[in-house]
């Protein structure tokens, strides 16, 4: 059984000042969103020492294509807890490999959310990460359509906005806002 996300906010880390600061904190669970190639792998392996479980964006690693290459290349030797892509082949390249798959959307106007169901129904992954996450609505209509649990991100900045998604279903709500990450420590 793949891990579950018990905590209402998970950090999304930008640099590596954060990333030393969030390993000292009490979240099971953090997102690497830029890094290069030759990072990843240490900061996987000292989150893990510290207890951490790591979810990587594929799309933004930088010297590394985000395809499926990619990916099981990621599984096999970085390990991660999971994997977060736009591109369907990486979500179930993940799948496959037995990593958490969260895929992300942007939900820009109608097109884009029907677009999005029909995607689910081919890649079926474990998260779907909601862009922005200033929709309650959107994140409400997402879990009666999909039965998919939904992260909620993209412009969360206040308390009041991660309340909303919350209440509206959301797991939880991954952000780079440091303010947030020491309001909701997990």
């Amino acid at each position: 059984m793949k891990a579950i996300i018990n905590q209402s906010i998970v950090p999304a880390i930008r640099n590596m000042k954060d990333f030393d600061q969030l390993l000292k904190t009490d979240y099971e669970f953090l997102v690497l969103l830029n890094a290069h190639i030759a990072q990843v792998k240490p900061l996987v392996r000292r989150a893990a020492e510290q207890g951490k479980k790591m979810f990587l964006h594929a799309d933004l690693i930088e010297g590394l294509k985000s395809d499926e290459y990619a990916t099981e290349f990621l599984a096999q030797e970085i390990g991660p807890a999971g994997i977060i892509s736009t591109r369907n082949n990486v979500v179930l390249t993940a799948k496959r490999k037995g990593l958490i798959a969260i895929q992300r959307l942007f939900m820009l106007d109608t097109l884009a959310l029907e677009n999005s169901y029909v995607q689910l129904e081919k890649t079926k992954p474990d998260y779907v990460e909601v862009l922005p996450g200033i929709m309650p609505h959107i994140i409400r209509e997402f879990l009666e359509e999909t039965k998919i649990p939904v992260l909620a991100g993209g412009l969360i900045r206040t308390d009041e906005d991660v309340r909303l998604a919350l209440e509206a279903g959301a797991t939880a709500v991954t952000t780079s806002r440091k303010a947030l990450w020491q309001k909701y420590k997990a």
